[in-house]
């Protein structure tokens, strides 16, 4: 938000509905507790926050729909979707980076590189032989874009950042700090079977790994648009292809993606996921923290895997799995379930050994013949 808007102009932009004065005239958005002024518009669309807006020093505040309007307010915006709208409202509210337009003196850019218009090139960025920085780009300070490396248009690229050679990200990616796209692969191999291989086919380490040889990786890494890549997360290049990453999916901060994964559009991959080398990825894959995902696996789209899950076999499309190792989400519950129950079971186990134990002593006791046990 670069200039001051009246309450109306903000709900057209949400396509919401307002009560009250829609020309109040709105200078920031605000946590109703830290409401300062007229100009304030307190964001109150959870119930909790509701319960903060009497005596609030806003005039207008955000409220879902199907609330009760609190007295004391002389506008509101009302929003269908909460969440959503949030979203919304954080574009009308955003503050954008710090960009100086051109190339910062402290820069290096190659002589052969292309930087379209409008882009920024930051002091100490780096930007390779061949490299294309596409129109209206940002590359801030400290980020490294590699020779021959290509960005599309209106990307974002943050400080600490490394875009490997020969990368290639499509219009509006955002890589947030330290993130690094286009690593080497994780490619190793051993001149004979190594202790590995003889362990996932015998169960035993029938072998050493005397030698460890590298397998470089001379494929590359291709984002679609919108991609949006988390603070240290590392995405590997293929080892003789590329790894790819469909049109709109959003990477949490410190994931892991092997080389060779094939990644499907609008995927959310949270914190601390890890991703082993071959593996497909439908579209909208939904893969909570912590998950692990075993080499050459595939998940099918709309899948969703909850958090610290490992999958080690392949997941159906439209599915929800959960547990370690991942299972379907009934058969993950069922198990919990019957974990739940083993106190118990043990429990009537033991009351039912003393029984018997009872009645062998009573039968010995009297000289009669202890019935049979099973």
């Amino acid at each position: 938000m670069t200039q001051p808007m009246t309450l109306s102009e903000i709900a057209a932009a949400l396509d919401a509905r307002v009560e009250g004065d829609g020309g109040i005239v709105i200078t920031r958005a605000v946590h109703p507790s830290d409401a300062e002024g007229p100009g304030d518009l307190a964001l109150a669309m959870d119930k909790e926050l509701l319960a903060l807006l009497p005596g609030t020093r806003a005039r207008a505040a955000v409220i879902a729909e199907g609330v009760e309007v609190p007295a004391g307010l002389d506008g509101c915006i009302l929003v269908k979707r909460p969440r959503y709208a949030m979203a919304g409202l954080m574009d009308v509210f955003e503050k954008p980076v710090h960009a100086e337009p051109g190339i910062h003196a402290a820069a290096f850019v190659a002589p052969d590189a292309v930087v379209g218009d409008g882009a920024s090139i930051g002091p100490f960025a780096y930007v390779g032989p061949k490299a294309v920085v596409g129109r209206g780009s940002i590359v801030m300070p400290h980020a490294t874009v590699g020779a021959e490396a290509q960005l599309g248009e209106d990307c974002l690229i943050h400080p600490g950042a490394r875009i490997g050679e020969r990368v290639v990200l499509g219009d509006r990616c955002i890589i947030h700090p330290n993130a690094a796209v286009g690593n080497d692969g994780f490619s190793f191999v051993t001149p004979e079977p190594g202790s590995v291989e003889s362990a996932k086919s015998t169960g035993q380490v029938k072998a050493t790994n005397v030698v460890i040889r590298r397998v470089n990786s001379i494929g590359t890494v291709v984002l679609g648009h919108d991609v949006e890549v988390g603070a240290g997360a590392c995405i590997d290049r293929g080892t003789v292809t590329a790894t790819r990453v469909g049109h709109g999916t959003k990477i949490d901060n410190l994931v892991q993606v092997g080389h060779n994964v094939q990644i499907g559009s609008n995927c959310m991959l949270c914190g601390h996921v890890g991703i082993a080398g071959s593996v497909v990825i439908g579209d909208r894959v939904v893969l909570a923290g912590k998950v692990g995902v075993a080499d050459h696996v595939t998940i099918g789209s709309d899948a969703v895997v909850a958090a610290s899950s490992g999958v080690g076999t392949d997941i159906p499309p439209k599915t929800v799995w959960m547990g370690y190792p991942a299972m379907p989400r009934a058969q993950a519950f069922e198990q919990y379930r019957n974990l739940a129950r083993l106190k118990r079971i043990n429990a009537d186990v033991a009351d039912l050994k003393s029984r018997v134990k009872a009645i062998e002593a009573e039968g010995n006791v009297s000289g009669g013949v202890p019935p049979e046990t099973t």
